[in-house]
């Protein structure tokens, strides 16, 4: 359990040095040392706290089923029912759904340390949504009644999970107010720039979104057709305000991008 601790911990920690600056050192025998601005971030902003977080992977490691997928692999198929709540521990999990036109549409792109499906978790509903592999990933799987029992007795558990479902709610709170851009090209700026948050790294070059990132996945996320989004993300390019890299997308200028939206 050590190492798990210690990764989710630097994860949810790292936020916290991103936005002030604050230093947070790892030793094994010491465990973490965080500033009085850390610490005051983390309680300021979300509910759970770091141990409660922990305790909520654990019951994934000890009492989980651990499942490796490849690039591709579909871990709840179409028309399935979920087989259980899984925990990414590694790689990128893409929901999606198949419009009446037989197209994909993108809902989310789940990453490390993160549940899914969430909802069917906690509520029981199903909603045919299909969840593949966007990377090599590992998950630990487990029962649906195994779940909801820990919840039960653990009240503090749903700290965590609310703080994930407040997460999902501001993502697509964001995606309802990008379709709100007239333009396509305005649509497709902020989804790139949403996703800049999420999975961005600065890089060299620019900021580097992390996830592959298909001209279909983009349209249906901005309500528009692949050839239009295809077309506005060869303008961006030509401009100098991206590179499109085997499907992974390079912001150049993120403020000449921010100032296409006004």
């Amino acid at each position: 359990m050590h190492n798990l601790v210690v990764k989710i911990l630097t994860s949810r920690l790292r936020l916290s040095s991103q936005i002030f600056g604050t230093k947070i050192s790892f030793t094994p025998d010491r465990g973490f040392k965080l500033d009085i601005l850390a610490e005051s971030y983390h309680n300021e902003y979300m509910l759970a706290t770091l141990k409660q977080t922990a305790e909520l992977v654990e019951l994934f490691r000890a009492r989980g089923v651990k499942q490796t997928f490849r690039k591709g692999d579909f871990i709840i198929r179409p028309g399935d029912s979920p087989h259980g709540v899984y925990y990414i521990y590694q790689g990128l999990v893409k929901a999606y759904d198949i419009t009446k036109y037989n197209e994909e549409n993108l809902l989310i792109i789940r990453k490390e340390n993160e549940l899914f499906p969430l909802i069917w978790a906690i509520t029981g509903q199903e909603r045919n949504v299909i969840y593949q592999a966007l990377a090599p990933t590992v998950t630990w799987q487990i029962s649906r009644d195994t779940f909801l029992e820990f919840i039960e007795s653990k009240p503090d558990a749903l700290a965590p999970l609310l703080d994930m479902t407040l997460e999902m709610y501001r993502l697509h709170s964001e995606r309802i107010l990008n379709l709100e851009y007239r333009t396509v090209r305005e649509r497709i700026i902020s989804f790139l720039l949403t996703m800049s948050q999420r999975f961005g790294k600065q890089t060299d070059d620019g900021l580097l979104i992390e996830v592959p990132l298909r001209h279909q996945d983009i349209a249906s996320s901005v309500n528009a057709t692949r050839e239009t989004t295809s077309r506005e993300l060869s303008a961006l390019e030509r401009k100098g305000l991206l590179v499109n890299k085997q499907s992974f997308m390079l912001l150049k200028d993120v403020d000449a991008l921010r100032k296409h939206l006004g």
